[in-house]
Parts: C-alpha cells; structure tokens; sequence
C-alpha cells in the first residue's frame, strides 16, 4: 500500500484537487481497500508521479461473461475479475459455481535462448493466477503501446479499434531495408515445403517482410502471391480431411482439433499446429485472410478470455445437458448410487 500513496492509517484516496473558492473543503469520503485490488483499466498516472500511485480509476464497459479486463499492480499486467452485487471482487478460489466460475490459459515460458521456438507450458488457472502484459515492444525492442494506450482504444468505435490495430501491427514489423524472408514453395508440394520454410525461421524473421514465389512458374509478388499463399496454406492445412482438425458436432459450420491428430500425422501433428499459430500471428501482421472457422472456445484461449462451464455446449451439448441436469438433481442425486 506504501507504494501505492494509500494512507494506511486512514485507507483513505489522497487527492491534490483544490477545494472550490466558494465551497468549503470536503474531506473525500472513506474508501475501504482490499489488497491486492485490481485496478480496472483506465488507470492515469500523474506526471513524475511512482508508478504504481492512484490517480483516477474508471471501469470499462468491456465485460465477457460478467468477468472484466482488470490491471494488478503488483506487475502491471491484464487480469480478469468479477464483482459482486456491492462491488467487491469475487474470489475465485472458492467452490465451483456453473454460472460463474471460470478458467483462463496461462502460458509459462521457459528462459531459454532458443532463437526459432519459445518453449514452455500450458495450463489452465483461475482468473486471478493467469496475467498478461500490458506494454507491447517494437522490432527494436522499444516500448510501442502502453496499457494506457490499450484502455484509451476501449472508447473508439469499432472502425477506429480496427484502425488502430492495423497501424499498430505495422508498427511491429520490420523494414524492408531492415531484412526481409523469400519463401520458395513447390505448388505440388505447397504445405509440406511451406511448413519446412516458415519453422526454419528465428522468431525475429516472423516480423520481417515475406515475398512469396512459386518455383516453376513466373511472377514478381507484389501482394497478390501472398495472399494466394496464405488462401491456400490455410485452406489445406485447416481440411478436415488432413486429420488435424474435425467438424464440430454442434455447428457444421466450424472445426475444432482432432484429438487423434496424432494418429493423423504421428510424427509431425504438434508442428503443424506450431505452424498454424504462426501462420495466423503473420496473417494479423499483415491484414491477411485466413480460411477455417474455429468453435468459439479455441477463440477464448486466444485471446485469453475466461472459459466456463457454458462453454463445453458448444463442445458436445449431449454431455453438458447431462452434467447440467445432475446439478439440477440436487439431493436428490444420492439415489443413482444407492
């Protein structure tokens, strides 16, 4: 609390505003501070002022599921948070609760100087252990956006948002001048070859510029070869048919991992998912369209939205009705194993 410039004798919020000429001073009125508190995006600092002191705290409109994009002081990164009817934060350490229990992807990178592949682990935490950062660095390594920037976009319509995303994407790519990759692919052989040439690159050539050419066939890529490329690779590689991925039972519509995607492809399938995040990393980079509709879930991971209990309908419905119609039994739920 120190840090924060919370008198602790008095929990009270400090405030360098002048009292009105005409009014008489009013003491701010008694704030009760659970620490940690997360502060809700929005947050503004003074100028010169310690990093993490309060100045102002507005609440975003943006909510998923009752859960919002939070700020936590302690490390400065996002975090998700639920509130109850008075305003204090949920703890979801607590029993499971159908409606609003939740679950988000948590990534632990491990301190290796692998120059093509982060290593690290995956797991699922509750809201309050998983965080993500705040700033994002330019090629140069430079500090590009600030959470500060991140809450001010929250405001803009949804035009803008897209706007600020592109220009923002841009910003994290390299200069021509600055090196950039030529990929030659075998049209016969197109994923296979394309696979070989985008896991041979160093995580740093995946914001370089990508000129696309296929071997045997003439053509300056002025844009349109890659957007031939990334239509194709990513229609191949999302084919149910390659043993990846498979229709979701619920919407025909959209494809969700093979769970025997290794019997599929048994010496290679976890590259080749290697291969479609950094497919669609670069397509985001570079404003291209990709083929295949995911279930919503895979979404939510991410992005790093909360995932519920609601979320395995979309899954397998038949299995949701039947765990949600043994919570519905209540005590009664004693008899099956009597």
């Amino acid at each position: 609390l120190k840090s924060t410039g919370i008198d602790q004798s008095r929990t009270r919020l400090k405030t360098d505003l002048p009292a009105p000429p005409s009014r008489v001073r009013k003491e701010p009125e008694l704030t009760k501070i659970t620490a940690p508190l997360p502060m809700t995006i929005g947050l503004e600092y003074k100028p010169g002022g310690p990093k993490a002191k309060l100045a102002e705290i507005s609440k975003l409109s943006y909510e998923k599921d009752g859960w919002t994009r939070t700020i936590r002081p302690t490390d400065m990164k996002f975090q998700w948070t639920r509130s109850d009817e008075n305003g204090g934060v949920v703890n979801s350490r607590q029993r499971f609760d159908d409606t609003k229990s939740a679950y988000v992807l948590k990534l632990d990178f491990h301190d290796d100087d692998d120059d093509k592949m982060r290593h690290g682990s995956v797991s699922l935490v509750t809201p309050e252990k998983g965080g993500v950062d705040s700033n994002i660095k330019s090629f140069s390594g430079q500090e590009l956006v600030s959470y500060q920037d991140i809450a001010n976009v929250q405001n803009k319509s949804f035009e803008d948002k897209i706007q600020w995303f592109q220009e923002t994407c841009s910003q994290l790519c390299a200069e021509w001048n600055e090196g950039h990759m030529r990929m030659n692919v075998r049209r016969e052989y197109l994923l296979s070859d394309s696979m070989e040439a985008v896991m041979s690159l160093s995580r740093k050539d995946l914001r370089k510029v990508w000129r696309f050419e296929f071997i045997g066939e003439a053509g300056i890529d002025a844009g349109g070869l890659a957007r031939e490329w990334f239509e194709l690779v990513t229609d191949e590689v999302f084919d149910p048919d390659m043993g990846l991925w498979q229709t979701s039972a619920t919407n025909q519509m959209c494809i969700q991992i093979n769970p025997a995607s290794d019997i599929s492809c048994p010496e290679d399938h976890l590259i080749y998912f290697r291969f479609i995040g950094r497919i669609m990393g670069k397509a985001m980079f570079d404003g291209q369209l990709v083929k295949g509709r995911m279930v919503k879930h895979l979404y939510k991971h991410i992005l790093g939205w909360p995932v519920m209990f609601s979320d395995l309908k979309d899954i397998d419905e038949e299995y949701y009705n039947s765990l949600k119609g043994l919570k519905d039994m209540g005590a009664d739920i004693e008899y099956l194993y009597a």
